[in-house]
């Protein structure tokens, strides 16, 4: 709880400090919502472009980027450096300036504490995330908040939760891109522990990006089609195979897609360099105005 409190003072006073004046760089901020839906305060990370400024009218787009499976809402900064590589971007002009919110959705320790996007039996993290989340942070950050000016991604189990989140809000996001996407999941078998790795297995095959797609009618379809897909993944990645599955299944019915299968395997590398086509791929689809 101490931990949480200083944390939290933290992300209050940077956002305090932001209010004071235009940021002279970027910087990343922790920060809290209290979840009612989940029954606790949960940790997120959001990237500030130079000059942010609260004092003044202007709003900026907006990027969710989800981090894996064993991470948390700091990997994206600590392990795949994404704020060296968001300043590089938008000093060249290859993405506009964007808030980035990193929100957790996990812990190392896969097997005794909540990992995933989805909701689950007693964990209803897709329920918090549209639910508190997004108008938590929206409201707080100058934010544009509308489809025209949001996009989602991830890695790994992010890229799937991305993936979905998309699936399942269309209206809610101008692109999705997914890096090495835990995208689709066989059942998990009887001998697995039944302990809380078994449960985010369990939903990651429930919640079938692959099978959403195959089975959508010609609406969602049509929904579908209003969002801009990214899918990227290594030659060398385990889970290579879930992502041209996801492909050809978008293919099949009609919804375009990009798909790079780069050299590479699932590692943070890879996801490093992966910002570099992401972020000007979400860039790209804002809306300009």
């Amino acid at each position: 709880m101490k931990r949480f409190f200083l944390i939290t003072i933290l992300g209050l006073s940077i956002a305090a400090g932001a209010a004071a004046q235009p940021l002279r760089k970027s910087e990343i901020a922790t920060h809290s919502v209290q979840s009612t839906v989940l029954g606790e305060e949960v940790l997120y990370n959001v990237y500030l472009p130079k000059g942010y400024d609260a004092s003044t009218p202007d709003k900026y787009p907006v990027i969710y980027l989800l981090h894996g499976l064993y991470g948390t809402h700091e990997d994206w900064a600590t392990r795949g450096h994404m704020k060296e590589v968001v300043d590089e971007l938008i000093a060249s002009g290859e993405c506009r300036p964007v808030v980035i919110l990193m929100p957790d959705a996990g812990d190392p320790d896969v097997h005794n504490n909540w990992n995933g996007y989805f909701n689950m039996p007693g964990h209803n993290y897709e329920d918090f995330f549209f639910q508190e989340f997004m108008p938590a942070v929206e409201k707080l950050w100058k934010i544009q908040g509308d489809k025209q000016h949001r996009a989602i991604m991830g890695l790994s189990m992010g890229g799937g939760g991305s993936t979905v989140y998309a699936q399942h809000h269309p209206d809610m996001f101008s692109s999705c891109y997914s890096m090495s996407g835990w995208l689709d999941n066989p059942e998990p078998g009887e001998n697995m522990p039944k302990d809380k790795l078994y449960i985010v297995n369990k939903s990651v095959h429930d919640h079938s990006a692959v099978d959403y797609v195959a089975n959508a009618d010609e609406a969602t379809l049509n929904q579908l089609r209003t969002v801009k897909w990214f899918f990227d993944c290594g030659d060398d990645d385990f889970i290579l195979d879930y992502t041209l599955s996801m492909y050809q299944a978008m293919r099949r019915r009609g919804v375009p897609s990009e798909l790079r299968i780069r050299d590479g395997w699932h590692s943070w590398e890879y996801w490093h360099t992966a910002l570099r086509i992401s972020l000007p791929f979400a860039s790209r689809n804002f809306v300009l105005y």
